[in-house]
């Protein structure tokens, strides 16, 4: 009898967590940056009516000058660049700048763009550190080591 009350106990989870999956499927709030190049006021009006109709949008700001439209509510991403892209906006994609203050290496090489709006550029990675630098400093650790006598040539 204790097996199937533990059986009948794991089928009665199962069941109980398929459900509350189906009901917690909510999107979280966000805020969703898509780069569009607009070029009169009814290329602006035509993406700022397409994106406000989605279901679940807060808010929309268009920026012509940065060809910009910022997206906030609880949206999918995709769908709204989707959504864009159906305007006849084709060549639109997700904000690649960051503000220059916030990068790490706003001189490296990659990182200024002609097209980006002054005070942006492209978030570009530090580069990575070479696994060959701790291999390194144990070779000269060895090269003076008391252990190793003959190690030393100017001795």
């Amino acid at each position: 009898m204790g097996a199937l009350d533990y059986l009948s106990n794991f089928c009665d989870t199962v069941s109980v967590t398929t459900s509350t999956i189906k009901r917690s499927k909510r999107k979280a709030m966000q805020t969703v940056d898509i780069k569009v190049r607009m070029d009169c006021d009814g290329c602006e009006r035509r993406v700022r009516n397409a994106v406000t109709s989605l279901k679940g949008v807060k808010s929309v700001e268009v920026n012509r000058k940065q060809s910009r439209v910022i997206v906030s509510g609880y949206v999918d991403p995709n769908k709204v660049l989707k959504r864009v892209k159906s305007t006849g906006k084709v060549r639109a994609q997700f904000w690649p700048y960051v503000e220059q203050h916030l990068v790490y290496y706003p001189y490296a090489y990659g990182a200024y763009d002609r097209r980006a709006p002054s005070g942006f550029v492209r978030n570009i990675m530090p580069p990575a550190a070479s696994s060959n630098n701790h291999q390194d400093d144990e070779n000269l650790v060895s090269l003076f080591s008391d252990d190793n006598v003959n190690a030393c040539s100017i001795m």
